[in-house]
């Protein structure tokens, strides 16, 4: 079994054990919301409605959040999931039966389950984007021309010959050109990410505009695919 199909079962597993855990706490939160509305002054038809805006401001936020190329906009995706994680644990804990250590941890499980498993799952995800990219990158490097490909990553470091070792900007450059090449741009985080920085792909991105490269990689790309 190759490398990609590991990562492809591993992650399907991933999704399959996140669902499992959606599902486990989203009975929870109906049954536990439920009974929070109705104590606190919720009608009949109120209280069986609160736990399914909760559990659809979860689900709206987590889909959200598995999208790629959010940007400056993913702290409300983040703030919407945070919102109804806090609301499902005060109605989780508020249905325990006494306010003892266990009875607490076993009426938090779900809404921290769900919370630590979508976090695992968006960190996954990420990482197998990154990887695919990566490889889609590398690929249509070499087979475009290899010789072409060196002297492009000379140019963005400035240096006549490209090191043996890429350096962190030369790899954001080829993950750059390879997300080019479908269309989109990155944002700074996502060149973070593939090059192990931190806070270091918008400056490179800001000296990119400002060295004219981004506008002409974007017409080096549309003449070799007329």
């Amino acid at each position: 079994m190759t490398a990609t199909a590991r990562r492809d079962r591993s992650l399907w597993v991933q999704c399959a054990c996140t669902a499992l855990v959606a599902l486990g706490a989203a009975y929870a939160s109906y049954r536990h919301g439920r009974e929070f509305a109705l104590r606190f002054g919720a009608d009949e038809t109120t209280a069986a409605i609160w736990p399914l805006i909760v559990d659809g401001l979860l689900t709206t936020a987590t889909v959200e959040l598995w999208k790629t190329g959010l940007g400056s906009g993913r702290w409300k995706a983040w703030l919407a999931f945070a919102f109804g994680i806090v609301l499902s644990l005060c109605a989780n804990v508020a249905a325990a039966p006494e306010l003892s250590v266990f009875a607490v941890a076993v009426a938090a499980c779900p809404p921290l389950a769900l919370l630590l498993a979508v976090e695992l799952l968006n960190h996954a995800l990420k990482r197998r984007r990154a990887e695919t990219a990566n490889e889609t990158g590398t690929g249509n490097d070499k087979s475009d021309d290899e010789t072409v490909g060196s002297v492009r990553l000379a140019a963005v470091s400035g240096d006549p010959r490209p090191p043996a070792e890429p350096t962190a900007e030369q790899r954001m450059w080829v993950y750059f050109r390879a997300q080019a090449a479908h269309g989109r741009v990155p944002t700074g985080a996502e060149l973070d990410r593939v090059a192990g920085t931190n806070n270091y792909g918008r400056r490179v991105l800001r000296m990119w505009h400002e060295k004219g490269l981004i506008a002409s990689s974007a017409v080096q790309l549309r003449r070799q695919t007329r």
